[in-house]
């Protein structure tokens, strides 16, 4: 669960805010004079970045109040909330490789791996044909 440090409300747990895509997105000066595929490429086209993507959030059960947020799509780090209309800070701090060394090797936490690999608890089997999974008991 990622903790959010709303600019008005201080740090709140992520449940209390909702994704707003992408943000220093401009709209149109001219919208009448768009074809459809220009408006459609505004309304729908956005980028897929894989790693520190700027986005916008709102504090929906909060103050409600929009922000951008500086965040890896990989790690989920957030590097930096700043507010709306305020340019996107530049970040020259070199983040941690998020990529694997081989294929087959996971370097994040959380990832699933194969019994013995990296992303499974110590001493943890992955689950076979013969292992019931359940959630009774949890």
């Amino acid at each position: 669960m990622l903790l959010i440090s709303c600019p008005n409300c201080g740090p709140r747990d992520e449940t209390e805010f909702h994704y707003g895509g992408q943000a220093h997105i401009a709209y149109p000066e001219n919208p009448n004079d768009l074809t459809d595929r220009e408006w459609a490429e505004y309304l729908f086209y956005r980028e897929n970045t894989k790693g520190t993507f700027a986005e916008r959030w709102v504090h929906s059960t909060g103050c409600r109040q929009w922000f951008n947020m500086l965040r890896d799509t990989v790690s989920y780090e957030i590097h930096s909330i700043y507010g709306m209309g305020q340019p996107r800070p530049d970040l020259t701090v070199n983040s941690p490789k998020s990529e694997p060394d081989k294929p087959g090797e996971f370097t994040q936490s959380g990832d699933f791996g194969q019994a013995g690999e990296p992303g499974l608890a110590a001493g943890a089997t992955a689950p076979t044909a013969t292992t019931p999974i359940s959630s009774e008991g949890v």
